[in-house]
């Protein structure tokens, strides 16, 4: 899978979207064109409330995003900045229940919401917005009136989105993709990484008829570890384990992970944070920062970074109400380079 050989994707980005009028605020758009942007974008209007916009956007290639100075984090944050991403909201496999006790229990002076947070893909099928993925929504934007800084950068699940980049919804910053800056100086692109999917870009239809099937198999997922449930057994993901078995799904996600690290490399970047193929690791790829902060479908994990500079991988495991455990950074140093 090559890196695309455009500037930058947030330029393309903008031009698909220069054509939109910039609305002064979320409650003067009329309810019709809502609609228009599907129904993903109309449960968020209905979940959050007096959504202020205002424009962020400076018209640079990208926006680099140091976290807000100690003065105005929350208080006692217990990390430096968080990344989740693909929670696929609006669809029966989101792991709401337990993405809101891991809400609860991992505070962050910076939330980055990686893309795919909300899925409109499944939600033009078929509507499901039960009153937990409300309470997702409802507890990001306490979040952000509270003080943390909530980036948001769509993914293709969540396009609808990029026609509000720029905009600020109830404290939640849209952007196209940033760059995070960790205490210890690292530059890091945070991009949901979709435009390095070859079936994205060259055949939707194709991934389209993956959906389903992903879909069908988080289906039999959810009743096998029901089953596991009762007889006291640990959670454990069927599609993770088929994605690891099968050699094409295997050099599908390596060829992703070049690509992704090649583009930031070629951006003079030290590394990248993306989500995407549902694949959570870290690792350094031919010298560049490779974090990929999973999903909240399958593995719910997230990426978080220490007050040091330290990243880690955390994982959550509901039944037993603490993390199962924290896989820490490779550094990209040339001992531990791995050469794709």
């Amino acid at each position: 899978m090559n890196a695309p050989s455009s500037p930058h994707f947030g330029q393309m980005l903008r031009a698909q979207s220069d054509g939109l009028d910039a609305p002064q605020s979320i409650s003067c758009i009329p309810a019709a064109r809502l609609m228009d942007r599907g129904p993903a974008f109309a449960a968020l209007q209905r979940a959050g409330k007096s959504w202020e916009a205002a424009t962020l956007d400076d018209g640079r290639g990208y926006e680099e995003t140091p976290a807000p100075p100690e003065s105005s984090s929350p208080e006692m944050a217990r990390y430096r900045a968080i990344f989740i991403s693909d929670l696929h909201l609006g669809t029966p496999g989101c792991q709401a229940g337990p993405l809101l006790d891991f809400l609860k229990e991992h505070t962050s002076q910076t939330l980055y919401l990686v893309g795919d947070i909300i899925d409109g893909w499944q939600l033009r099928r078929r509507w499901y917005w039960p009153q937990l993925h409300n309470d997702v929504v409802q507890k990001l934007l306490r979040r952000a009136r509270k003080g943390c800084r909530v980036v948001f950068v769509p993914g293709n699940h969540d396009e609808f989105a990029r026609g509000f980049v720029g905009l600020n919804f109830g404290g939640i910053e849209v952007l196209e993709d940033t760059v995070h800056v960790t205490a210890d100086g690292k530059r890091l692109w945070v991009t949901h990484g979709d435009y390095f999917d070859g079936v994205i870009q060259c055949a939707k239809w194709l991934a389209y008829v993956g959906d389903y099937a992903y879909e069908f198999t988080l289906r039999v997922n959810r009743h096998f570890n029901s089953l596991r449930a009762r007889l006291g057994l640990p959670y454990w993901s069927l599609s993770s384990y088929l994605k690891h078995k099968v050699k094409k799904a295997v050099n599908y996600v390596s060829d992703f992970e070049t690509a992704v690290a090649a583009e930031a490399r070629r951006l003079g970047l030290d590394g990248v944070v993306c989500g995407h193929i549902h694949h959570a690791e870290i690792r350094s790829i031919n010298g560049t920062l490779y974090c990929n902060d999973g999903d909240w479908v399958e593995s719910r994990s997230a990426l978080v970074e220490h007050h040091d500079g330290r990243l880690e991988l955390i994982y959550w495991q509901p039944l037993s109400g603490h993390d199962a455990h924290a896989q820490q950074v490779p550094m990209p140093v040339p001992a531990e380079t791995e050469h794709v």
